[in-house]
């Protein structure tokens, strides 16, 4: 198979490196090496970012028709090419075609929002706070901000980030994962098309090297990131000591509560779809079922039986409902937490290393454990894989105390048909994204995407409303404009009068 060159993207053309350092980059469903990406040193780096300040200047500059012009030409560009994204997601990151079409989907949500950027960045104005004395407040951009994406959505992370970034005024670059880094450069295209002047949207390859080197860079002013809790922990304090404005979004180990009125039909099939789906590897996947009382023996059944109907295979073959994890090594380390269940003292239902899955490629089928307990490393561990685990609690209040006792805290659900039950946990729990009779309850794209605990680092959430605040700053400008006749000094502290 030919190997191909995959470059950066750097005032406004592909720009590959003479020499430079390269990474592997897998079809997971074959295992085969497709390419070869370049990884960014400090030189190329610093390049970059120099670019982009030059670009800033004039975009930071151009009016609010113009940015929505070249938004709404951007979001029909994406949509008009969803099918090409979602192929390039299939092939470097493995998930069944369907599945990257509705990530192309989600992130054209956040375009839309960030095509109302005039409404968005609307300030205030009062009269006479004073006599003769008016407040008016408005947001300005940043500068140049980073985006450091992960492997698991290479279009709709990056759509969360640079569509608000771009549209309020700043210059972005983008550091994609380096397991799934094609379809960043068919987005810069994308934005190239639109009219985005060249530098405004670059995207730098690279791996951990390059990330360090745009946290330690003086000229980027914010990083937005998305990764697991020990990496968004270093981003963030090592981007916060050099200065910089820092949101980093963490792991998760999402809990889906079943109460004894739930539709135990219902509530299995959401459970198979959340954690299954994308092969595992979303930060919003239920990995762990919270069986209250005594359910827990039919949800466990009626899970085993769905699970077993689900077809894991290549992503690009119709009708296959679950594709590869995104490496082998990554597909080793999900495995091992299921002898490690077994070992802690928990039964494995279904065993996905004993799945009829194709020999090549980086396959791992659904797995189902019970009897799972808080100190199993299969519950206390953010897995990443297709690997759900069911605890069982005696009473809703302990499932509650389960959940805010775990150091994670990104996403829940509740499933019941109990309306007083849903308001108490709706109040009670201690979580960020919190859904009733929803498995994966992702914000859309006017509201904001954020855990909270160790799945957060920063005071900010992503896109909506905050991802507006997030890539701007306050000005309150007060002005006076007396009759110099009238001008005296006073010494004492500004009063209003």
């Amino acid at each position: 198979m030919t190997v191909t060159s995959i470059p950066h993207w750097l005032d406004g053309a592909r720009l590959t490196v003479d020499g430079a350092r390269t990474g592997d980059v897998f079809n997971p469903a074959t295992g085969e090496v497709t390419g070869a990406v370049q990884l960014a040193d400090a030189a190329l780096v610093d390049r970059a970012v120099a670019s982009a300040t030059a670009a800033g200047r004039e975009w930071r500059n151009s009016s609010l028709a113009r940015r929505t012009q070249v938004l709404f030409a951007f979001r029909e560009l994406v949509r008009s090419h969803a099918d090409e994204l979602a192929a390039a997601i299939t092939a470097e990151h493995g998930k069944v075609l369907d599945d990257a079409a509705g990530e192309v989907a989600r992130g054209l949500d956040n375009i839309d929002y960030a095509v109302g950027i005039a409404e968005h960045l609307r300030g205030s104005f009062s009269s006479e706070v004073g006599t003769g004395v008016d407040v008016r407040s408005i947001r300005e951009p940043l500068g140049v901000v980073a985006g450091i994406t992960p492997f698991n959505f290479p279009v709709m992370v990056p759509l969360w980030m640079c569509a608000n970034a771009i549209a309020t005024g700043n210059a972005f670059i983008l550091k994609p994962s380096d397991r799934d880094p094609s379809a960043s450069l068919l987005l810069a295209e994308l934005w190239q098309q639109a009219g985005l002047p060249d530098g405004v949207f670059t995207v730098l390859q690279g791996d951990a090297g390059t990330v360090q080197e745009l946290l330690a860079h003086r000229g980027v002013s914010a990083i937005s990131f998305v990764g697991s809790t020990p990496v968004a922990q270093s981003v963030y304090e090592a981007g916060t000591r050099a200065g910089k404005r820092v949101q980093a979004l963490g792991g998760a180990k999402n809990h889906m509560i079943v109460l004894p009125d739930a539709d135990l039909g219902m509530a299995a099939d959401a459970a198979i779809s959340a954690a299954y789906g994308s092969a595992g590897e979303r930060c919003m996947a239920v990995s762990v079922l919270v069986a209250v009382g005594d359910v827990a023996d039919q949800l466990v059944k009626e899970i085993e039986t769905r699970a077993l109907d689900i077809t894991v295979g290549d992503g690009t073959v119709p009708g296959t409902g679950m594709g590869p994890l995104i490496t082998g090594a990554h597909r080793d380390r999900v495995a091992g937490y299921i002898d490690a269940g077994a070992e802690a003292g928990a039964t494995v239902v279904l065993d996905g290393r004993r799945t009829d899955v194709p020999e090549s490629g980086f396959f791992l089928g659904p797995s189902l454990i019970d009897n799972v307990t808080e100190e199993m490393s299969v519950y206390r561990d953010e897995i990443f894989g297709p690997v759900l685990s069911v605890v069982r609690v005696d009473t809703f209040d302990e499932a509650i105390d389960l959940v805010n006792r775990n150091e994670f805290a990104n996403g829940v659900a509740l499933f019941s048909r109990d309306g007083g039950a849903a308001r108490k946990f709706e109040r009670e729990i201690e979580v960020g994204m919190v859904g009733v009779n929803v498995p994966i309850p992702v914000p859309v794209a006017h509201y904001s995407f954020g855990g909270w605990k160790s799945s957060l680092f920063g005071s900010h959430h992503m896109y909506g409303a905050e991802g507006i605040e997030f890539f701007t700053r306050a000005k309150v400008i007060t002005s006076r404009w007396p009759d110099p006749a009238t001008s005296t000094i006073d010494l004492g502290f500004p009063r209003n009068r």
